[in-house]
């Protein structure tokens, strides 16, 4: 393997980290923002897992220290599995962020460079929803609010993320979306949030066309009812569009996490440009 191979293969060109400590290899750095819980959570452990070090990205400094350790134990786990060294490396780094915040971000990529040097995969996680209610009732502050977090703050990270991985070398990386079905289907009472995923779809077309030529893939991924604390609340019912309120089937987190590494771990050669993973017997297909 060519001495300048840090964290990427230089044969296919692939981020995959290829295994925690591998001899002679440094592992594959990525991002994971909205890191401190539900889908965030699990894919930055997963990510861990498969050899990457990962930085943590979250408003809450104590949740994104737990990731942290938890992240760290499934990096060594890993190693020890494979029966090589886990001791060197930063496994898990954990950088309060706010998204909406540009300084915020600013100093979250500042991390990234001066702990690691290069990034080979951003995930695109971070988000939030508005209260429930009608179009011509969402108020601007929480339309606002969501905007920001939703689709600014992925914009903001993008940038940075481009701007690294166009002047690193090797040059190159991914960046992962977190797009949901929301990006091709709207609930009841939801306009901001289907608003912003529907955008979030056209700023991962924008990002893969724009960062072809300089060896940067992105592709979004749409999650439809991954059981999260976010999520906990369908298993009593939620609303439907005919009117009425049904409990709705979730899927296990860890399918979304491991769809993620897939992802991340193809050669930039390759890209996903969108992957849907859902319930299956939840209303989406068809009419309901």
């Amino acid at each position: 393997m060519a001495d300048d191979a840090v964290g990427r293969n230089a044969e296919d060109g692939s981020t995959g980290a290829g295994g925690p400590g591998e001899t002679g290899r440094a592992a594959a750095v990525a991002v994971v923002t909205g890191a401190g819980s539900g889908v965030g959570r699990a894919v930055a452990v997963a990510l861990a897992a498969d050899g990457y070090a990962v930085v943590l990205a979250g408003r809450r400094p104590e949740p994104l220290a737990e990731v942290a350790a938890e992240c760290t134990r499934a990096w060594r786990d890993a190693a020890r599995s494979a029966g090589v060294s886990s001791t060197s490396g930063e496994p898990a780094l954990a950088v309060p962020t706010d998204v909406a915040d540009p300084d915020s971000v600013a100093a979250l990529f500042d991390a990234v460079r001066t702990h690691h040097g290069r990034l080979d995969v951003l995930v695109n996680n971070a988000g939030r929803n508005a209260p429930a209610t009608s179009v011509e009732d969402v108020a601007l502050a929480d339309w606002r609010a969501v905007v920001d977090v939703n689709l600014t703050g992925a914009f903001l990270c993008t940038q940075h993320a481009v701007r690294l991985m166009k002047a690193q070398r090797p040059r190159g990386g991914r960046i992962i979306n977190n797009g949901s079905l929301s990006a091709h289907t709207p609930r009841p009472h939801s306009a901001a949030y289907t608003a912003t995923k529907h955008a979030i779809s056209g700023l991962t077309k924008a990002t893969a066309l724009d960062g072809r030529p300089y060896d940067i893939a992105c592709g979004q991924i749409d999650i439809g009812n991954a059981a999260t604390d976010m999520t906990a609340r369908m298993a009593e019912g939620v609303a439907q569009p005919d009117g009425s309120v049904r409990p709705e089937p979730t899927i296990d987190v860890a399918h979304v996490a491991r769809a993620v590494v897939y992802m991340a771990s193809l050669p930039l050669s390759a890209n996903v440009p969108t992957l849907t993973v859902m319930a299956t017997r939840m209303p989406y297909v068809g009419r309901g």
